[in-house]
């Protein structure tokens, strides 16, 4: 079966947002100033990133999406010599104070039984501070609603009852978590890890890791409402970040990278 003929998942999206602005030229010559490249910019390319890019992914499988985000948009400008498809700079834009937290009011049972499951894309920016993620995954563990949350705080002790991915390095800076969390823990090119079990995954081309992170997640839930099995949700996970990270930019998976790597899994 089609996986756009299967049960519509719902869920709930909350998480900061950006634009992943693409400055595309040339460094052909040295500034006379000082011993830095001069960058020629030929064209402008601007995507969504953060939760935005999760959400998107998110729909590329079918699902029903309701996102809560940040007013503020952070800008991340990447200056790329496009002769080698290299990075030579990154801009950040919009980061000088912390947004807005935030207001989570009090969400209805009945508006909140309509979600199969709650992602929290948390890049620490403000939107969800310590005290409302601790009362948001209180909330949905009462309802039985899984969260899957990937964060970038080192105290993850406001992630109740939660599924946490996470990358390598950030998992070795946490500083305190609850006991027995579930860790997804992804290693780039070698795969990820749950539950002391290393998930491999085929090795690929590096283009840009820009967004990897978010097509995992994406898939992982998505996986994981399907298979209803995080041991059977990682490998998948762990073929779409592959295809992300092949090409330049944040990635939207399309529904023939879908079909074409999943089409033994989506048909049962």
């Amino acid at each position: 079966m089609d996986f756009q003929q299967q049960k519509s998942y719902n869920v709930l999206l909350i998480g900061d947002n950006c634009e992943d602005v693409y400055h595309y030229g040339m460094c052909e010559r040295i500034s006379p100033e000082a011993p830095v490249p001069v960058f020629k910019e030929y064209s402008q390319k601007t995507k969504v990133g953060m939760s935005s890019n999760v959400r998107l992914n998110l729909e590329s499988f079918g699902i029903i999406v309701d996102h809560y985000t940040s007013r503020e948009i952070t800008k991340k400008h990447r200056f790329i010599d496009q002769r080698y498809n290299q990075h030579i700079l990154r801009w950040d834009e919009g980061e000088k104070e912390l947004v807005r937290e935030m207001d989570i009011g009090a969400p209805s049972p009945r508006i909140l039984e309509k979600y199969d499951a709650v992602v929290i894309s948390d890049y620490n920016k403000g939107f969800l501070r310590y005290n409302t993620c601790k009362r948001l995954t209180t909330l949905f563990a009462k309802h039985k609603i899984p969260v899957f949350v990937d964060t970038k705080k080192k105290d993850l002790t406001c992630f109740v009852d939660s599924i946490i991915k996470i990358n390598e390095k950030e998992y070795a800076n946490i500083e305190k978590h609850l006991d027995n969390p579930q860790f997804v823990v992804t290693l780039g090119e070698r795969g990820a890890v749950y539950r002391g079990k290393n998930y491999t995954t085929t090795p690929k081309e590096v283009f840009d890791v820009c967004g990897a992170g978010d097509v995992f997640l994406a898939t992982l839930v998505f996986g994981f409402l399907h298979k209803n099995r995080l041991e059977e949700a990682v490998p998948i996970a762990n073929q779409m970040a592959a295809i992300s990270v092949a090409h330049m930019g944040s990635y939207v998976l399309t529904p023939e990278d879908i079909r074409e790597a999943l089409f033994y899994d989506i048909r049962v």
